[in-house]
């Protein structure tokens, strides 16, 4: 029989129903796996907890005592009264904890692009911005835990924060996570030798932390250098705290959230392009993401 009386045999196949259904199914079996083996690390290895709290109480307990009359913070917006100095710095030590996460993160992301699961990941036949993607709302789930555990302890020492407050504050630490994530993202596409992100990530973290206004007030910085209090406005870990700090009070800060929502796009697509095969740093470089081309 002919091709021509056989209208089966003619007819091109038809796509098999709910293909593309399907394969947004597996992008989200994939994402929410490596959030899941994210979150099974972090509650894994509790003396990542307990060290990611020693940092910000320590700053709490000891050095925010003794600057309590020294660094006397003004009237100025968020706050509506005089505030003692552990209630200035608690929203920026909670920041702090997710830009120390977001390096961690991207630590342990340099570490299993060589050796570990994203090796594998990475030749995988699912876009690199969505494994990209996992990995940073992975970091960024875990840091939101650390940093409301560190707000229920800093709660005890009278901070003044409304109980609408650590609701209202939630968008604001998933777009500050996000951001720092996003930064160490990239720096990890920098970065081949596990060794060397260590001194790329202090190089990284203590400038953008103490060049900010998680510790002092700007006006202060001001005050004695107008060229440093450039740099804290440059900073994008300051609007980062600031968005959190008026989050907190119930009070929405636009310029620090178009500085954060703008940056963390910003280092995301960087990431994506360094980690793309064809065209980014490690296809240059012939590591892993170089591989899968």
């Amino acid at each position: 029989m002919s091709a021509s009386s056989n209208p089966t045999a003619a007819s091109p196949a038809k796509p098999a129903p709910h293909a593309g259904r399907l394969d947004a199914v597996g992008y989200l079996i994939a994402l929410g796996g490596i959030v899941r083996r994210e979150l099974l690390r972090f509650f894994h290895q509790k003396e990542r907890f307990f060290s990611a709290m020693v940092r910000p109480l320590v700053w709490l307990f000891i050095f925010a005592a003794g600057f309590r009359n020294t660094l006397g913070t003004s009237i100025t917006p968020p706050y509506e009264t005089y505030v003692l100095y552990e209630a200035y710095v608690v929203p920026g030590l909670a920041v702090m904890i997710q830009l120390f996460n977001g390096m961690q993160s991207s630590l342990s992301m340099v570490y299993d692009r060589e050796v570990g699961s994203m090796k594998v990941l990475l030749t995988s036949p699912y876009p690199r911005w969505t494994l990209l993607l996992a990995k940073l709302i992975a970091g960024v789930s875990v840091s939101i835990v650390q940093a409301y555990a560190f707000l229920a302890i800093a709660w005890f020492w009278e901070t003044g924060i409304p109980p609408i407050g650590y609701l209202a504050a939630l968008p604001a630490f998933l777009a500050s996570g996000l951001m720092l994530g996003a930064i160490g993202l990239f720096l990890s596409s920098l970065v081949r030798q596990l060794e060397n992100f260590a001194s790329v990530m202090n190089f990284v973290i203590f400038p953008m932390f103490f060049a900010s206004s998680a510790l002092y007030p700007l006006w202060q910085v001001r005050a004695s250098s107008e060229w440093l209090y450039l740099i804290c406005q440059a900073n994008p870990f300051t609007h980062a705290v600031e968005l959190v700090r008026f989050a907190l009070y119930g009070r929405f800060e636009p310029v620090a959230c178009a500085v954060v929502v703008g940056t963390g796009l910003l280092f995301f697509t960087l990431a994506v392009i360094a980690y793309d095969p064809g065209r980014g740093i490690m296809a240059r470089r012939g590591g892993p993401a170089g591989e899968a081309a």
